[in-house]
């Protein structure tokens, strides 16, 4: 008996857990300011905001992908880039204020996604993606009216496949204890610290809290599955693609990236003969670390 109420208390401790992670997340506010839409696609919500006037010219943003990821990623560029664009910026599917439905997320469906949203919601548009979101933009590109690519950090790859990872992530009891690990504070600003960001002191508690909350909510950790076991990584030659492109590209990066040096992206730049942005003191979020000199070089 004691055994039984021993095993029964240990299967019923994760359970608990999850449920009270769970209530703790409120619901999600949008990241940035502007007017809030809904997009459908496929059978998902997908949120975006739109800032800006509608005369002005077409800014598309696609954040990056991680286990908290959304379009918060944008918040120390959109006000000001709203002042000369028409900006518009979704969370992914599976990200942010979208529908985080369980399917089998992988770089086809992101690269479909990409493509008939901009098709949908943007006419001869820039299109700025960040880090493993720049290879479905310039897989998109090719067949759109993409005008101009800006790719920050960007990579068509991130730590090879490892199926398993997915499946065990999208167990039950199991896959959620393992994401809410993955996904807690301490986590996640030990990842921006030890990768992310350059300076420790742009890791506010309010951009930890969000990004928090954005893993917290319903269905939060199936994208994210799919990320960490490399099944969000695109088959395109990232150069090549990029040398086809008849329009400009430019590739932005930081100076003290270390999962990502910056010889990757010079190395890229020569390849797809695109211009080089290179921003010291920033590591994968140049355009949030030094935002003041990304506007400034990038968009001017």
């Amino acid at each position: 008996m004691k055994r039984l109420l021993a095993g029964a208390t240990a299967l019923a401790s994760p359970v608990l857990a999850n449920q009270y992670l769970a209530m703790r997340a409120a619901a999600l506010e949008p990241a940035l300011s502007g007017t809030q839409h809904t997009y459908q696609w496929r059978g998902f919500d997908v949120a975006y905001t739109e800032a800006g006037d509608e005369a002005a010219p077409d800014l598309l943003l696609l954040h990056g992908i991680n286990a908290a990821a959304s379009s918060a990623e944008w918040q120390e560029l959109c006000s000001t880039l709203a002042e000369s664009y028409h900006v518009i910026a979704p969370d992914l599917p599976g990200f942010g204020l979208s529908e985080r439905h369980p399917v089998d997320y992988d770089a086809a469906f992101y690269t479909a996604f990409v493509s008939d949203f901009a098709a949908d919601t943007t006419e001869n548009a820039t299109w700025v993606a960040s880090s493993l979101t720049s290879a479905y933009a310039a897989k998109a590109a090719g067949d759109s009216d993409c005008e101009k690519l800006i790719l920050i950090c960007p990579t068509a790859t991130t730590m090879g496949e490892r199926s398993w990872v997915k499946s065990l992530l999208r167990a039950p009891v199991l896959g959620q204890t393992l994401f809410n690990l993955i996904a807690s504070k301490r986590s996640i600003r030990h990842f921006s610290a030890d990768h992310s960001y350059y300076d420790e002191a742009e890791i506010t508690d309010e951009r930890t809290e969000y990004e928090w909350q954005t893993a917290h909510q319903p269905g939060a950790r199936f994208a994210p599955a799919s990320f960490v076991s490399g099944g969000l990584d695109s088959d395109i030659d990232l150069g090549e693609t990029l040398a086809a492109l008849d329009i400009p590209v430019s590739i932005v990066w930081g100076a003290d990236a270390d999962i990502s040096p910056v010889s990757e992206g010079r190395a890229l730049a020569n390849k797809a003969d695109a211009t080089l942005f290179v921003f010291k003191r920033a590591k994968l979020l140049p355009h949030v670390e030094r935002a003041e000199k990304v506007l400034e070089n990038v968009f001017a």
